[in-house]
């Protein structure tokens, strides 16, 4: 892939147009996913926080409390509460750590995902749709766009929690 870095907005102002863009676009991605899933969360039953600490049980498989709460952000004390009610709502589960006989593992309960997926039908399906405008090369830039925006994402998070 070629790179281009700090190429000149003086130079090229259309490029510093098409980076602000991308902000904004990105801006606007994460506040329309957050007004997604208040719905989805709202139709499930779920707070924000709870479909969140779900979404990432169910991604990164089994998470100690302990994992969980790093990864999300959330306090620990917190983070109890919110896993009881999901495993309440039969969501998740605890699970003895087979590594740790004191510890437990938080593990996804795949029975209730239907309902999930029903949920997120409309965007998987308009997504496809936007997919099919691309090609495969296409569509490699942007994963790998988005990959990279993650683990940005991720860094900053990480430096912000390290900081007093």
């Amino acid at each position: 892939m070629k790179t281009i870095r700090n190429e000149d907005a003086a130079v090229n102002p259309a490029r510093g147009a098409v980076q602000a863009g991308i902000r904004r676009a990105l801006n606007d991605t994460s506040l329309q996913l957050s007004v997604l899933q208040r719905r989805v969360g709202a139709r499930l039953d779920l707070k924000d926080t709870d479909l969140e600490c779900y979404n990432l049980v169910f991604a990164e498989g089994s998470l100690s409390p302990r994992e969980l709460a790093q990864r999300s952000g959330i306090h620990p004390a917190t983070l109890t509460g919110v896993i009881d009610r999901l495993e309440r709502a039969g969501w998740v589960a605890r699970e003895r750590d087979p590594a740790d006989r004191r510890g437990v593992r938080v593990v996804a309960l795949r029975d209730r995902n239907r309902e999930l997926f029903d949920l997120l039908a409309g965007m998987n399906t308009a997504m496809g749709d936007l997919m099919d405008d691309f090609t495969t090369d296409e569509l490699q830039t942007v994963l790998d766009f988005l990959t990279r925006t993650v683990a940005a994402g991720s860094a900053a998070a990480d430096e912000l929690a390290a900081q007093p």
